[in-house]
């Protein structure tokens, strides 16, 4: 058994993931009501990564900020602008392919008990209050705005500490990590569950009559994934993007689909940086930071069925107020929870500018979470992939700098 179980560890993870998926899948569609208890490995896994997630960042971050030597370079700057500039540009095709594609909704959905923020105000004052809560409060809640704040305010506090501190720090790190890739270890058995769960309870016919929706959204999340960003990454570090990109999307696209959630593969993205060897002292910071502000994926959400509302409406924009709702999604997508989800909710906010009724908007709510089965693993996956993406880009680019 232990033999089969290290023979079991030895293949690469991707493909044990898919032996997992072809598994729940053909349970799904064969005998699901004889095997529904496994659901609960599915939840299992996304529980288990969620809790070691903050502070796993916590920690990564403190140590990062900590033990950083002064006058060693990082390259956080370019990150940050390349994480503004995707965002922007994922916002402005969406906007485009809307033009091209237009797509109406049927509205007859009842929207979900949730609450929508009431304006950008509301969003950016979440924002600081986010910040300055309580760390304590932060932890329990994976609010990672919060978690950043602290870890970076404790970092420069304990930059002065001595090296028996600092040596503390960096084991807890190290041993948080190594919990972390345990738990990564059952990922084929968790996404067996959660493909299961999906396929069993929400059915492919579910999705039939929002198809054309399913596919403008995904082929729009695929465009910026497969040629936006790979053109962003040739700009800044002029060599071929693909290996990065392809890399980004196999190692860390495929778990960020089926766990939906940005936070929780805060862990697979660490890994990975490590693995391409890229600089601790700016992977640390930038990979948990992506998790909350990098949100290609849902200023595509966000614009795409926004315009899909108007459409239905019959609404008329014009191009200036097209570019406030780029500019719109681009700011709301970085206040997008990094859970499943969270960027529906900041739909009726851009609605709102487009004289949209908050009934008709929630409406549209509803709507995506019934295709969010599909559309949030494709959101996730790019959004977090990404987080990789520029941060290896923005350290190619220094290396080509400094030749």
């Amino acid at each position: 058994m232990k033999n089969l179980f290290i023979k079991w560890n030895s293949i690469n993870l991707v493909n044990r993931i898919i032996v997992g998926i072809v598994i729940g899948v053909v349970l799904a569609l064969t005998i699901p009501e004889t095997v529904s208890g496994i659901t609960i490995l599915g939840t299992l896994f996304i529980s288990a990564l969620k809790a070691v997630a903050p502070i796993l960042v916590f920690v990564l971050v403190i140590n990062a900020i900590a033990s950083h030597v002064k006058g060693k370079a990082t390259n956080m700057k370019t990150v940050l602008l390349l994480y503004a500039v995707a965002t922007f540009l994922a916002g402005f095709v969406a906007v485009v392919v809307s033009y091209i594609f237009p797509t109406t909704l049927t509205l007859k959905t009842v929207a979900q008990d949730v609450t929508p923020p009431s304006g950008i105000l509301e969003v950016l004052e979440t924002l600081l209050f986010n910040i300055v809560t309580n760390p304590v409060s932060a932890l329990l809640n994976a609010n990672y705005l919060g978690i950043l704040a602290w870890a970076v305010v404790l970092g420069i506090a304990l930059k002065g500490a001595n090296d028996s501190t600092k040596a503390m720090i960096t084991n807890l790190s190290d041993a948080i990590t190594k919990i972390v890739q345990w738990v990564i270890s059952l990922a084929p058995i968790g996404i067996m569950g959660i493909v299961f769960e999906a396929i069993s309870t929400t059915g492919i016919s579910a999705l039939a009559e929002y198809g054309r929706l399913i596919v403008i959204l995904v082929a729009t999340m695929f465009f910026v994934a497969l040629i936006v960003n790979p053109l962003i990454v040739f700009v800044v570090a002029r060599r071929n993007p693909y290996p990065l990109v392809l890399t980004s999307l196999k190692e860390s696209g495929i778990t960020a689909f089926f766990t939906r959630s940005s936070a929780a593969n805060i862990p697979v993205n660490m890994a990975l940086a490590e693995k391409l060897k890229l600089n601790k002292d700016t992977y640390a910071v930038s990979i948990p930071l992506g998790a909350t502000i990098n949100m290609a994926g849902a200023a595509i959400t966000i614009s795409i069925l926004t315009m899909a509302a108007a459409h239905t409406l019959g609404i008329e924009i014009d191009f200036f107020t097209a570019v406030v709702l780029m500019v719109l999604s681009a700011v709301s997508a970085a206040g997008a929870s990094g859970v499943a989800g969270g960027s529906l909710l900041l739909i009726p906010l851009a609605c709102s500018i487009l004289g949209i009724s908050d009934d008709i908007a929630m409406q549209v709510v509803a709507i995506g979470f019934i295709i969010g089965v599909i559309q949030d693993s494709c959101e996730t996956a790019l959004n977090s992939s990404s987080d990789i993406v520029f941060t290896a880009a923005a350290e190619y680019a220094n290396e080509r700098k400094n030749k």
